[in-house]
């Protein structure tokens, strides 16, 4: 699990970012993409996928994520 602080950049994309990585990287599907329902597991425009517990939709806001895969 890794800290990971998401935020609208100024294109409107939601931008993913981990610190200890130093990645950053932009949403580009999220399983839940609702005001009420927003996570799940979303893919990077990286190519990796996270898990993301669904929650409220309300950025900026620091959540822990899960790295899916390999």
């Amino acid at each position: 699990m890794a800290k990971v602080m998401l935020r609208v950049d100024s294109k409107g994309d939601i931008s993913f970012y981990v610190a200890k990585k130093d990645m950053e990287e932009t949403i580009i599907k999220a399983e839940f993409d609702s005001d009420e329902k927003w996570g799940g597991e979303i893919a990077l425009s990286n190519g990796e996928t996270w898990f993301i517990e669904p929650s409220v939709k309300k950025f900026p806001s620091e959540v822990m994520a899960k790295r899916l895969g390999d």
